[in-house]
C-alpha cells in the first residue's frame, strides 16, 4: 500500500469547483497533483498555483490550468507535504528545496492542508535539519552567523555541485540537535540575518494535517 498516495488523495476531497489551488512539492504532494490532474480531466474546473518549477512541469503535463501567483489575491486550498510535523502543526519544510515559494503560497492560502505519512509525525521538531535559503553573495558570512544560533550548517549539494534553488539561491541545512525549542522565535531570529531569504520553519500556518498510519488509515491533526 502506498501510504503517501492514500493520504494525498484524501486531501483532494476538500477541493471544490471554481477554486484556486496551491500545488505542493515533494513525494507526497506529487500524488495530490496527479489526482487533481485526473479530476480536471473528469471535468473539475480549478486553477493551480505551483510551488516549484518541478510541480509546474508536472501540472502542465497533466493539463491542470495554471495561473501566476501575482494574478491572484488569495488561494483557496493548498495541499503540500512536510519533512516534520509536530503535535501543534508546526512544520519543517524545504527538503525538496522549494521552501520560499511554498511559504509565499501558504501565506495567502485560506485553508492550508499538509499531507504526510506517519514517519513525518513527531513529538518535537529537530531531528530533520532545518533548511535555510540564503543569497549566494556572502553566503559564508551567513553560515557563520547561523552558527551563532547553536546549529551546524551544511551547504546543500546535489550531484556533486552546490544545490541552487528555483530562485537562484543556496540552502544551508542546519542541524539544531534532537529538539528545536521556541520555533516561532527561532524563525524570526534566522530571518533577521541579512543574507537569509527564508527558513523552513512554518509556524501557525497549517490548518489541517492529514497523515496515514501504518495500516493506511488517514488521521488528522486539526
Amino acid at each position: 500500500m502506498n501510504l503517501k498516495k492514500v493520504v494525498a488523495e484524501k486531501a483532494t476531497e476538500y477541493i471544490k469547483d471554481g477554486m484556486t489551488i496551491g500545488l505542493g512539492t515533494g513525494s507526497t504532494a506529487y500524488w495530490a497533483t496527479l489526482k487533481i490532474g485526473q479530476l480536471v480531466k473528469e471535468g473539475l474546473s480549478i486553477k493551480g498555483v505551483p510551488t516549484s518549477k518541478q510541480t509546474e512541469e508536472l501540472a502542465e503535463e497533466l493539463g491542470i490550468p495554471l495561473v501566476d501567483i501575482n494574478s491572484v489575491d488569495k488561494i483557496d486550498i493548498t495541499i503540500d507535504g512536510a519533512d516534520e510535523v509536530d503535535t501543534k502543526k508546526t512544520l519543517i519544510k524545504g527538503g525538496g528545496g522549494a521552501l520560499l515559494r511554498e511559504k509565499l503560497i501558504a501565506s495567502i492560502t485560506e485553508y492550508y492542508i499538509i499531507v504526510v505519512d506517519h514517519s513525518k509525525k513527531v513529538d518535537f521538531l529537530g531531528k530533520f535539519a532545518l533548511p535555510v535559503e540564503v543569497t549566494q553573495f556572502g553566503h559564508q558570512v551567513t553560515e557563520k552567523q547561523l552558527k551563532q544560533f547553536g546549529c551546524i550548517p551544511s551547504l546543500r549539494e546535489q550531484d556533486g555541485s552546490v544545490f541552487i534553488t528555483d530562485n537562484g539561491n543556496y540552502i544551508y541545512d542546519c542541524q539544531f540537535g534532537p529538539v528545536i525549542s521556541e520555533a516561532k522565535r527561532l524563525a524570526v531570529k534566522i530571518n533577521d540575518l541579512p543574507g537569509v531569504v527564508e527558513n523552513g520553519l512554518f509556524v501557525d500556518m497549517a490548518d489541517l494535517v492529514l497523515y496515514s498510519n501504518v495500516e493506511g488509515l488517514v488521521k488528522s491533526i486539526t
